[in-house]
């Protein structure tokens, strides 16, 4: 793509020189530099007009970087005047910061211009025309304006545009020198203030750094050269400009063949005008000097002169924009759409209470939608890389969790001797009846003392459960309606007394749910027989060594490992009761912690069901319709972010709008010429 652009630019460039010596046949030039001029007008022009109207456009503030030239140097380096010989025209100079502002030049040749036209363009449209002799003082004039008359700066630009017979097709922009020490009346964080601008310019990988430096001083010293190869630390986008080369021509040449500070588009050494020298005396002199100096003469002429310096601009110029234009289309197209899209989303205004009804229940529905796939549905295709949001997911752990909490086995005193508990009990709930028979309160007592060691476990389920189901519906609610902020707090409020009801119904059915496992001994559950019958397997083993003091104290069992029996050889009967008792509470404890984990699971996905369908909108509809629609009234007065967000995005289209124009015209241009 563009890959004639570089080339024309360079026959552009090379011609002028060759036309500006005085050489090659009169007829033969004249014949050629129609023709190279109308391939350069057709093919390169456009480019840079379209970059123009995109930097006039301000189309960086919507993040779209432009290839840009900036020119950057230490104070008194010589830098305006590098601007000035380029454009022949004088700009600011004295003492200090003679730039205090960035200042994008605009330098257009116009062969059939008679006399120059300029004209300055700042703060947010204004324009001011002026003329050669008077555009320093109008640029000093417009910096006042902007930066104050003292000896400030301001990061607000001025564009000074001219069109003028036999200039560069350029533009660039001049930064304020770099100056470590402030003088009386400028700040003291000076440097700093002129290092931040200069950074955000030269930063982007689309802008080309023209480093200006003196030839008096070593370049390695130079805090422009600091500051370039922190963004640039290759110097592909770096392209020197060597200054006042007759004050410092000894070893001149070594610095800019050596190249120790990575100048990766190389130097041009340039001869300013001096004193009252016209441009056209002030070029010759360059000419005579590089020519005649015993030292400067040895420099390559392909690096000398600023008829050199700007041929390079202009093909370094040309070959960035070329490079950079489709991604900048690309960029123009995507925030464009994104921006539309983001407007579409953003509700309608509202007019009557008749509007802010159905905006109210569009955003219901929403939130009920996206609850639905979270909470019920397990899909997360709107929260994909967030696994809070992840909610089955997340409800599925805390009741796995919960059910790991609840003992298999059932809960036994620590330390204490086996069947020593059962035994207690039993002795405390005897009767006047046949020894043999077991006291059925004993069951009782024994199952409600391990009941209520797990109690709380299930009110810390649903707590949790209904703590990260509010936390879930505040934030996709407040999401849906980020548009109304005047009513999300009622938002939060109804969905407050929507949990407190869950979590007080949770309540009661957890109550419930225990009192039930403490009223009566029953489950139908066929484990509970036949886990009876797997641990009386071992009754006999177990009796054995009770009555018969001959055998081993220590005996293993099935489900209750290792015990020691010597404490019961002197009550055998009670020591039988008391194992057919822990038999039967081990056995049917299986069938509690099952009913326990199985109820409070379908609970809670009962409750968050109907959380999602019905509960959730029936508490927003008496929340924001009740109370005379006072929440529709809320909803009717227009919040000021919303509006201001509304309008920026606009101005963000219809700015994106005139870019897309801007660079759909240059790439027809180029498509009908055979350039893409």
């Amino acid at each position: 793509m563009f890959s004639s652009i570089m080339a024309k630019a360079s026959d552009a460039s090379n011609l002028q020189m060759v036309l500006s010596d005085g050489k090659g046949d009169a007829a033969a030039s004249t014949v050629a530099g129609s023709a190279i001029a109308t391939s350069y007008n057709d093919q390169i022009r456009p480019l840079l007009d379209a970059v123009d109207r995109l930097r006039h456009l301000k189309v960086t503030q919507e993040g779209i970087q432009l290839p840009t030239i900036v020119v950057v140097g230490d104070q008194s380096s010589g830098k305006s005047s590098v601007l000035e010989s380029l454009a022949g025209i004088s700009l600011p100079r004295g003492q200090g910061i003679c730039t205090r502002v960035p200042l994008v030049m605009r330098l257009q040749d116009d062969p059939s211009a008679d006399t120059p036209v300029l004209q300055l363009e700042y703060s947010n449209g204004r324009v001011v025309p002026t003329t050669e002799v008077n555009v320093a003082d109008a640029i000093n004039a417009a910096t006042a304006e902007i930066a104050g008359s003292g000896k400030g700066i301001s990061d607000a630009p001025i564009t000074l545009v001219v069109r003028k017979r036999g200039v560069p097709d350029l533009t660039l922009v001049d930064l304020p020198g770099i100056t470590r020490v402030p003088v009386q009346g400028q700040p003291d964080d000076i440097y700093d203030q002129i290092a931040r601008i200069i950074r955000e310019y030269i930063a982007p990988k689309e802008s080309i750094i023209l480093n200006v430096l003196s030839a008096t001083v070593d370049f390695p010293t130079c805090e422009s050269i600091r500051m370039s190869q922190q963004v640039d630390r290759t110097g592909e986008r770096t392209l020197a400009v060597v200054t006042k080369v007759d004050k410092g021509s000894e070893g001149l040449l070594e610095k800019v063949t050596m190249d120790d500070v990575n100048i990766g588009l190389g130097y041009v050494c340039v001869r300013n005008r001096i004193g009252e020298e016209t441009y056209d005396q002030a070029r010759a002199e360059e000419e005579r000097l590089f020519k005649y100096h015993p030292l400067l003469s040895k420099i390559d002429k392909d690096m000398v002169g600023i008829p050199v310096l700007a041929q390079r601009l202009v093909q370094i110029q040309a070959t960035i924009i070329a490079k950079c234009l489709p991604d900048i289309v690309r960029q123009i197209n995507d925030r464009l759409s994104r921006s539309s899209t983001e407007l579409d989303q953003m509700p309608p205004d509202l007019n009557n209470v008749a509007d802010a009804v159905r905006a109210f229940f569009h955003i219901v529905k929403r939130v009920c939608a996206s609850l639905e796939k979270i909470l019920v549905r397990s899909e997360f295709d709107e929260y994909h890389d967030d696994s809070h949001f992840h909610g089955t997911a997340r409800i599925s752990e805390m009741l796995n969790g919960y059910a790991k909490k609840l003992p298999a086995q059932i809960p036994m005193v620590g330390g204490e001797l086996f069947l020593m508990e059962e035994m207690r009990v039993l002795e405390e709930t005897k009767g006047i009846n046949l020894p043999n028979f077991l006291p059925r309160s004993a069951f009782l007592v024994l199952l409600k003392k391990k009941v209520e060691t797990i109690m709380q476990e299930p009110h810390d389920l649903v707590n949790e459960v209904w703590n990260y189901v509010e936390d879930i519906v505040v934030k996709v609610l407040l999401q849906h309606s980020e548009n109304f902020p005047q009513v999300q707090s009622a938002c939060r409020r109804s969905v407050q007394n929507m949990m407190d009801k869950a979590r007080e119904r949770s309540a009661n059915h957890v109550k419930e749910l225990i009192e039930m496992e403490l009223v009566s001994d029953y489950t139908a559950n066929p484990d509970y027989m036949k886990t009876w019958a797997e641990i009386m397997h071992g009754h006999d083993k177990f009796m054995k060594a009770v009555e018969d003091n001959s055998k081993p104290t220590k005996i293993t069992l099935d489900f209750f490992g290792e015990v020691d029996v010597s404490h019961m050889r002197a009550n055998a009967d009670l020591a039988r009761q008391a194992f057919d008792l822990r038999v039967r509470l081990t056995a049917y404890w299986k069938s509690i912690v099952l009913r326990l984990i199985d109820s409070l699971a379908l609970h809670v996905l009962l409750g968050v069901k109907r959380l999602v369908e019905s509960d959730l909108e029936t508490e927003l509809a008496d929340e924001l319709l009740g109370n005379k629609m006072a929440g529709m009234e809320r909803m009717l007065t227009p919040s000021p972010s919303t509006g201001t967000k509304r309008e920026r995005l606009k101005k963000s289209i219809m700015l994106l709008r005139q870019s897309k124009d801007v660079v759909a015209n240059i790439m027809d241009r180029i498509s009908a010429s055979g350039e893409v």
